[in-house]
């Protein structure tokens, strides 16, 4: 390429109706991953009704509601979020009183999570749109499934 065709390629807009070229990333999984997971995400939106339902918030409801008491430490690792992440999600879970919080008599420094009778309600429902969702993907990866789990989690494992 000279230095008009360089020019002219940097000027040129491209047209919404012009298919994207994606170059080294069309075979990146983590960039699939990332596709895959925001298309997961908007889905289970969809299916909830809730617009204003967040990232995560489902994960967090559900190991506070299997792990009364939690510390937001635990709940860090267990919802594989790093401290920056999970303390903004816990912060709306609290504003919406989803989520309560106690002194923690063993760590004055922390505190222990529980759900309120509201996010009780939240997680029943979000519960059962997850167990939707997690039918239409299970219709997606087909007897796959087993083999799909071993490898995100062989991903989180060497990665994390």
């Amino acid at each position: 390429m000279d230095k008009t065709d360089i020019s002219k390629a940097q000027t040129r807009v491209k047209d919404d109706a012009e298919p994207v070229l994606l170059g080294e990333l069309e075979n990146y999984v983590g960039f699939h991953l990332r596709l895959a997971q925001s298309a997961s995400f908007k889905a289970f939106r969809r299916l909830t009704g809730e617009s204003s339902l967040r990232p995560g918030w489902f994960a967090v409801l559900a190991i506070i509601h299997h792990n009364p008491g939690i510390t937001p430490m635990a709940l860090s690792r267990a919802s594989g979020r790093d401290k920056s992440t999970i303390t903004p999600v816990l912060r709306e879970l609290l504003h919406e009183e989803l989520v309560r919080r106690s002194t923690n008599p063993a760590d004055k420094r922390s505190y222990a999570l529980f759900l309120t009778p509201a996010g009780e309600e939240k997680l029943a429902h979000l519960a059962a749109c997850a167990a939707e969702h997690d039918r239409e993907l299970d219709e997606i990866v087909g007897d796959k499934k087993q083999e799909m789990i071993r490898l995100l989690r062989r991903i989180v494992a060497v990665l994390d």
